[in-house]
């Protein structure tokens, strides 16, 4: 029997280092080396098993690309048209998903939803560790969903899991929580580094050999990201975020990696007395505007995944009393802002450096793309003038350092999405001037910044 070693794993990108030390030299962070004790080889299955790598077994054999097989996959429905389109069309056999997310956030009620609706004509089996099954039971009942069908499990001990698995020979395996997951021939509690990590993989090997949908329930850490090792993010197929905060009843699914389908799409989803219930048109909840307008509202035009969205943008300035004023950003990046106002200085000459900027996108939608920067500059502009814009404007555009603006992707879509929720006038991009504009909308090119202050 080899002797059980220990080590110290990165739990930022999971490098593996023989002692201790501060900093990790593989991604430069501090003090995220936790140390994990590798189990021996005393367990010839396991060994075997470990070293046959995440899809299960590594193949011995060269192949010609040209002769692996293309049959597609069917996909399998989730029942839900969001939760589809965030997999990029359903649910693919054999593929490990991982649903991470807040306390709270409704990633147990999504998945227990989807479970016992696909119960109704597939095999599912739902293994939950942090919940007994009364509770789950309770929580079913609750939400009125059809119980009929579904296998339910309580254990945390992954042998016993795949042991069970292998009897019952599921179509959809639910994990609630890979955290609360261990194997026996590891000694440190669940949780930790090497225990997430090891777990995850046996149940990803699993998957993959039995063409098994995993579906598995992560923590997220204090910052909003996954609790764990990295390493369990570049094993499975799909890694998926759902947002949400207690005072709002609506709750984004975003994808952060994706195998099968793009990446940042976005679902959205409603949290209501019976569960959660998809939002088929995203733009109309996060238009709800007041009805007189006020200074530093404007609409833009995003794109998330694969169609377009329609958010509100508010501005808010204030003279500052403090030497270094303020920069606050909510849902948009700070230091974005930052140089976008540094733009408006150089190339618009409005002086913002006296000014408290606050800046929200309304409905707790987080943009990660530069199509926002236009609009960002006018609703600031908006709200240090004190000049309300039309409520029928809508705007999307990227600013360059130089003042130019850039187009994006997809102008035409943006437009006509714009055109479809009863807006009239659009100041975009010149390289994004659609061929044909929708009826009753008119379209205002700019090529700069001061062009575009001038059409205001």
């Amino acid at each position: 029997m080899a002797k059980a070693r220990n080590a110290f794993v990165c739990t930022e990108c999971g490098a593996e280092y023989r002692k201790w030390q501060g900093q990790c030299t593989s991604c430069q962070e501090w003090n995220t080396l936790s140390e994990v004790r590798l189990s021996g080889a005393s367990h010839g299955t396991a060994t075997a098993a470990a070293r046959g790598g995440y899809s299960g077994s590594l193949s011995r054999e060269v192949i010609d690309l040209a002769s692996v097989d293309l049959a597609e996959v069917p996909r399998l429905s989730s029942t839900f048209a969001e939760f589809d389109r965030v997999l990029g069309g359903g649910l693919v056999p054999g593929s490990a998903v991982l649903l991470g997310g807040n306390p709270g956030a409704g990633k147990s009620t999504l998945l227990l939803q989807t479970a016992c609706k696909l119960a109704q004509q597939r095999r599912v089996l739902y293994v939950t560790g942090e919940e007994s099954l009364s509770q789950v039971a309770m929580r079913a009942h609750r939400l009125q969903l059809p119980t009929q069908g579904l296998k339910m499990l309580a254990e945390t001990s992954v042998e016993t899991i795949l042991a069970i698995a292998e009897r019952e020979r599921p179509e959809i395996l639910v994990i609630d929580s890979i955290q609360t997951m261990h194997l026996e021939d590891i000694s440190s509690a669940p949780g930790g580094v090497a225990q997430v990590r090891e777990s995850a993989a046996a149940l990803t090997r699993f998957a993959k050999q039995s063409n098994t949908v995993l579906l598995l329930v992560g923590h997220v850490t204090k910052d909003g990201s996954l609790a764990g090792p990295k390493v369990l993010e570049h094993m499975i197929d799909a890694s998926l975020l759902l947002e949400g905060g207690a005072d709002s009843r609506f709750r984004t699914l975003r994808g952060q990696k994706n195998r099968f389908g793009a990446v940042n799409e976005l679902g959205v989803f409603a949290m209501l007395e019976h569960g959660m219930k998809e939002v088929k048109n995203p733009s109309a909840i996060f238009l709800s505007r007041q009805q007189e307008q006020a200074p530093g509202s404007l609409v833009m035009v995003v794109w998330e995944g694969t169609r377009p969205i329609l958010v509100e943008v508010q501005a808010l300035l204030d003279e500052s009393a403090l030497g270094n004023p303020r920069r606050v950003a909510v849902g948009l990046d700070a230091n974005r802002l930052s140089m976008l106002l540094a733009v408006l200085h150089r190339h618009g000459g409005l002086f913002t450096g006296d000014q408290d900027v606050f800046l929200n996108v309304v409905g707790g939608v987080k943009v990660l793309e530069t199509s926002a920067d236009l609009a960002v500059l006018l609703a600031v502009v908006s709200s240090l003038q004190s000049r309300p814009l039309a409520r029928e404007l809508v705007v999307f555009g990227e600013v360059g350092l130089s003042g130019e603006i850039r187009p994006v992707p997809s102008g035409q879509e943006r437009i006509i999405e714009a055109a479809k929720h009863g807006f009239t006038r659009a100041i975009v991009p010149r390289g994004n001037v659609p061929r044909n504009t929708p009826d009753g909308m008119e379209v205002v090119p700019v090529d700069k910044l001061a062009d575009a202050l001038e059409v205001l």
